[in-house]
């Protein structure tokens, strides 16, 4: 029943559906308001939890990284009938003209394929980053969204992937650097930056700034440290938060010295150049960020 549903007679909101006889009753006046009413419900009937979660069924979840979104029947390459045959070769043939044709059809527009090769592109990248499925399928529908916004023209669709796959990133607290992505992807940072800015911009984005703390336990894991260097790096990172000694400092650079002093606070030193290689950034910037985070957290460690 919808909110605006109404007896006519007696204006009661008090409806209840009959299913067994197809009506919609007045549980006040017993009017008859409507007949041969849809049930919307199975058509089969489950007597405990088990029984309905076997006799549950649905179509195929819509894939936002496929570029029809998963909605359409393919024909597929093993040649074999339903009984696991192999089928003749007229018909096999006959089967391929069909297969070519199909496949034609289903990217006929610019826009079509233009997906076609950005979500597989998008999907290269993400294998490569380790990004789960749901990152995955947040990407390609921000891509999409760039598309009906008009958004992709004049620029590359590897900029725009990787732009959109940063994003995303970012919004769900998985670090993954714009140099990252550049190495991945073969474009340029500061095309990656600057095709991020537009679309941001463009689509309104509100993505939060990089957490540093994202950045630790990749790096101890990286370096082979202890668990007990990450809680030591993660607490002077928001030692410094708290102070506001990040503010315009890259997150990686903060992040790397933190772990830096941590592992020599707990005695598993590493190197300037070994955690500068790890986190992608210069000893100097390693260096300076130390220097920082020693003077205001009022750190007594000699490195």
């Amino acid at each position: 029943m919808t909110l605006d549903e109404r007896c006519p007679e007696c204006h009661s909101k008090r409806l209840t559906r009959d299913y067994e006889r197809g009506e919609l009753v007045c549980a006040d006046c017993g009017l008859i308001v409507a007949e041969n009413i849809m049930d919307s419900g199975p058509e089969w009937r489950a007597f405990d939890a088990e029984q309905r979660e076997k006799r549950a069924r649905g179509g195929a979840p819509v894939k936002y990284m496929r570029p029809n979104k998963g909605l359409v029947t393919e024909i597929d390459q093993y040649n074999r009938d339903i009984r696991g045959a192999k089928i003749p070769s007229k018909k096999q043939a006959q089967l391929y003209r069909m297969r070519k044709w199909h496949k034609r059809a289903s990217i006929a527009s610019s826009m079509e394929r233009n997906l076609a090769i950005a979500l597989s592109e998008l999907d290269r990248i993400a294998s490569y980053l380790g990004l789960p499925e749901n990152v995955r399928e947040s990407a390609a529908l921000l891509y999409r969204k760039c598309i009906e916004k008009g958004l992709i023209r004049g620029r590359l669709i590897e900029s725009v992937v990787s732009a959109v796959l940063y994003a995303i990133c970012r919004e769900y607290g998985i670090p993954r650097t714009l140099d990252e992505i550049a190495d991945v992807s073969g474009v340029e940072k500061k095309e990656i930056g600057r095709t991020y800015r537009f679309v941001s911009h463009e689509l309104d984005l509100h993505v939060p700034l990089t957490d540093p703390t994202q950045y630790v336990p990749r790096f101890t894991a990286a370096l082979k440290l202890s668990g007990e260097v990450q809680e030591k790096g993660i607490a002077l990172l928001k030692k410094a938060i708290a102070k506001g000694l990040i503010s315009g400092r890259g997150p990686t650079g903060v992040a790397a010295a933190a772990v830096y002093i941590a592992s020599a606070m707990v005695g598993e030193r590493r190197t300037q150049k070994e955690v500068a290689d790890i986190a992608g950034v210069t000893e100097v910037t390693i260096r300076n960020r130390y220097r920082e985070l020693k003077k205001e957290l009022g750190l007594k460690i000699a490195l």
